[in-house]
């Protein structure tokens, strides 16, 4: 800064410095520069932000958190930010943050208790607003640990919300897709196409994502006349869809079977496993996954899936977390789209 006299000074801007600047009382420029949730002229915003770039004001976000308990920003925990599942999920919740006027921060569990933990005490430090525990949860993996330092972030203010389960112990909220509905929807609709063998590839027995769409999409063929062959776990990736589906064929895979990948990634490693074993995609052995992400409609032949709204998932769950009044909803439904990879046998 530079004072009255033009000499210059390294003291960092105040926010008296700023309002005084733009000609505002301290009280608008406190609304224009902390978050405030009332509304401020247009006008008056304009200056007060002018001001403070001119100045380099910068808000003190410690100081901030201390008073009013939390601070302006948000955690979004997923386990694998590669994966585009989570990606849309965190494309959604980033904006909605924004909207909010929060910070969003991302951190990678990789599905493991330690690590969840290990994360959520560091964040405590910073009183988040909320924390949007994302990844999908084993049975079992509720820990006390983990619950004590939830219940920690609440007492500082912050807002906990998970994705289907809650963590017992936590007063939490909670927001969800419906697998299990929109999984017996897409077994329905195959077998409605003439499909009658099926084998799923899933994830290893226990995650609760993976387990709900296997017992969905099972319950839904088996209804409709269909029989399930096998079930061959390993991991929500396309690696494991590559190498699950390579396994069946060296195990012998009948023409016309259908092939369910519980994500559209497993399947699409799945799709490329057939074409390595000289089969062919949709003609000889049919895929479908679940999720509908971007890539799933260029590839050849498209994939059959199950569309999830993975972005207004993200939207929801900031909604759940700055939300005074919040109720959990129903999970949202999901929408079959049938592509080329199922055709009618």
């Amino acid at each position: 800064m530079t004072t009255a006299s033009g000499t210059a000074t390294s003291r960092a801007a105040t926010l008296h410095d700023v309002a005084q600047e733009a000609g505002v009382s301290l009280a608008t420029a406190s609304r224009v520069l902390n978050g405030s949730t009332r509304r401020v002229a247009d006008a008056y915003r304009e200056r007060v932000e002018a001001a403070a770039a001119k100045l380099g004001y910068a808000a003190n976000l410690s100081a901030q958190a201390t008073a009013r308990g939390t601070s302006a920003t948000l955690a979004l925990l997923v386990a694998d930010i590669a994966d585009p599942y989570f990606s849309q999920v965190a494309a959604g919740a980033a904006r909605a943050a924004d909207d909010e006027g929060l910070v969003m921060t991302i951190g990678l569990t990789e599905r493991a208790p330690e690590r969840e933990i290990q994360l959520v005490r560091a964040l405590r430090g910073q009183r988040p607003r909320g924390i949007v525990l994302a990844a999908s949860r084993a049975e079992g993996a509720h820990t006390p640990a983990l619950a004590e330092t939830l219940r920690a972030v609440q007492a500082t203010g912050g807002r906990i919300v998970t994705f289907g389960e809650r963590e017992e112990g936590v007063d939490s909220r909670t927001v969800a897709i419906d697998n299990l509905g929109g999984t017996r929807m897409l077994a329905a609709e195959l077998a409605a196409r003439g499909y009658r063998d099926a084998l799923i590839l899933a994830a290893a027995p226990g995650l609760v994502t993976s387990d709900d769409r296997v017992d969905g999409f099972t319950a839904g063929f088996a209804a409709a006349g269909g029989r399930i062959g096998r079930v061959l776990r390993g991991s929500l990736s396309r690696d494991s869809g590559y190498d699950l589906m390579r396994e069946a064929l060296a195990e012998g895979v009948e023409p016309g079977t259908l092939v369910f990948g519980l994500t559209d990634v497993i399947a699409f490693g799945a799709m490329s496993a057939v074409r390595d074993a000289g089969r062919s995609v949709g003609s000889d052995i049919a895929v479908a996954g679940f999720g509908d992400i971007a890539a799933g409609r260029d590839i050849v032949p498209a994939l059959t899936t199950v569309r999830a709204p993975l972005d207004r998932l993200g939207q929801l769950a900031v909604r759940a977390v700055v939300d005074d009044d919040w109720t959990d909803p129903d999970p949202l439904p999901l929408e079959v789209i049938v592509r080329e990879s199922t055709p009618a046998r």
